[in-house]
C-alpha cells in the first residue's frame, strides 16, 4: 500500500500548464485554480518542492497570477511537448529525489495523462488530484482519469492529499491547513 500512501518527505507537487489563455476555456478551471492554490499552501507548509510547467507560453500565456504569485522557490519550465516529462523536468525530479508526484493541471486527457503515463513508466508513484485537473469537456476529463487509473496511478482529491500528508490532527500543519479546506 506504500504506492498509494503520501508522505511529505517523499512527495513533490507538479503543476502542469495552468495558464492565462488556457484556463478560461476549461470546464471547472476556477475550481482547479482554487484547489491548486490550497495544495501550494500545503507544499509550502510541509516544505515540499514544487515544479511548474508552461505549455508554449508565447501562445498560451504565463501561469495564472493566482498561482504564479504564490509559487515562491518553485522551479518553472517552459515546454512544447505535451508531456511535462521533458529532459529538464526529469533532471529536476531526479535532483529533488522524491518518488511520489502529486499532479494538478490542464488538460486531464492530454498533458496530465501523458505526464502521468511517463512518470509511471519511470517508476514514480503518481497521484492525480481529480479536483485539481480539468479539460474543456467532461468526457475528456473522465477519459483522462480513467486512463490514469488503468495505468495504476492514484486518482485522489485535494482533501485526501492534505489529510494523507498530515497523518494526524493537532499539529501546527493541521491548524494552518485545516482552515483552507473548510
Amino acid at each position: 500500500m506504500n504506492k498509494f500512501t503520501l508522505f511529505k518527505e517523499e512527495s513533490l507537487l507538479l503543476i502542469i500548464d495552468i495558464q492565462e489563455r488556457l484556463a478560461p476555456a476549461m470546464k471547472y478551471g476556477k475550481e482547479v485554480i482554487k484547489n491548486t492554490d490550497i495544495l501550494i499552501s500545503a507544499a509550502h507548509e510541509m516544505n515540499m518542492p514544487i515544479i511548474v510547467t508552461e505549455q508554449y507560453p508565447k501562445g498560451l500565456g504565463p501561469t495564472v497570477p493566482e498561482i504564479n504569485d504564490r509559487l515562491g522557490k518553485a522551479l518553472k519550465f517552459e515546454k512544447t511537448m505535451f508531456t511535462a516529462c521533458t529532459d529538464e523536468v526529469i533532471t529536476a525530479l531526479e535532483a529533488e529525489g522524491k518518488k511520489k508526484i502529486i499532479i494538478t493541471g490542464m488538460e486531464t486527457h492530454v498533458c496530465v495523462f501523458q505526464t502521468a503515463r511517463d512518470l509511471i513508466g519511470l517508476g514514480y508513484d503518481v497521484f492525480v488530484v481529480s479536483d485539481g485537473v480539468c479539460s474543456r469537456t467532461k468526457e475528456n476529463y473522465k477519459n483522462g482519469l480513467d486512463l490514469i487509473r488503468d495505468m495504476k496511478g492514484a486518482v485522489i482529491n485535494t482533501e485526501t492529499v492534505i489529510f494523507d500528508l498530515m497523518k494526524k490532527a493537532g499539529t501546527p500543519e493541521f491548524k494552518v491547513l485545516s482552515k483552507l479546506i473548510k
